[in-house]
């Protein structure tokens, strides 16, 4: 079988079993691994999947750029954050993470909502910035142009000194074994910061990123209080492996 074959078969196992075992895919073509992680470098390096110890897993369309992400899974999006809205108490101090679903929830607040909400997101802050009843906290840092929000050591000292009942976290994928991950690494670090100062962790995760994975882990399972899913287009073993791992609320 030619290279480009067997990149196109494992494009194939990809798409119809949700994730790539090397040593299985090895043993069906009678070749060695050493062949397919060599193909699978390939189409990682064509951003085609995503690397994980012993194979791969779809990339999760959410690495994008913020405003080209804007335009995907919008309404999947939307029923994540109206779900996500039952979380938030009066009265309480919330970390919203940057994305395009925090941003959507800051949209969706009830005009009456008083709470005090912090966030790393300048996109975040304009939503909320038109609830009147909502307290702004904005950290600082230097601004990541891929995904909108601050970093580097001026945010982390800020967080460090910050306290919340609960943070609204996002990722790029939720994957049972890959766990929570993100594309960047420093956002990675920043959110996991946010994490630490939060009584309460909660996973935003439209239908695009369950399933996928990125490079960067950001917490496991046992370190969230739970997820908040759209599963309406998700396989069935998916949903009951995520189940498994975390509390999971429907969206």
């Amino acid at each position: 079988m030619l290279a480009a074959q067997r990149r196109a078969h494992l494009l194939d196992v990809l798409a119809r079993d949700g994730r790539i075992v090397a040593k299985t895919v090895a043993d069906d073509l009678g070749i060695s691994e050493d062949s397919i992680r060599r193909d699978l470098r390939e189409l990682a390096d064509d951003g085609l999947v995503q690397r994980v110890y012993g194979g791969a897993l779809p990339v999760s369309p959410a690495v994008a750029p913020f405003a080209e992400r804007q335009d995907v899974a919008g309404g999947s999006k939307s029923r994540v954050a109206r779900a996500a809205l039952r979380l938030i108490r009066p009265g309480s101090v919330v970390i919203l993470d940057g994305g395009t679903t925090a941003a959507a929830l800051a949209r969706m607040l009830p005009d009456d909502l008083a709470f005090t909400a912090i966030t790393h997101s300048p996109t975040t802050a304009l939503a909320l910035a038109a609830k009147p009843a909502v307290e702004i906290e904005l950290v600082g840092g230097r601004l990541s142009r891929h995904s909108m929000v601050g970093g580097g050591a001026t945010a982390i000292e800020a967080i460090g000194r910050l306290g919340a009942d609960l943070f609204l976290l996002g990722v790029t994928g939720v994957h049972p074994d890959a766990g929570l991950t993100t594309g960047e690494l420093e956002d990675a670090a920043v959110k996991r910061a946010l994490a630490a100062r939060a009584e309460a962790t909660w996973v935003l995760a439209s239908e695009e990123k369950l399933g996928a994975a990125s490079r960067c882990p950001v917490l496991g399972f046992e370190e969230i209080d739970g997820i908040v899913a759209d599963v309406s287009s998700a396989d069935r073993d998916l949903v009951a492996a995520l189940t498994g791992r975390t509390t999971l609320v429907e969206a």
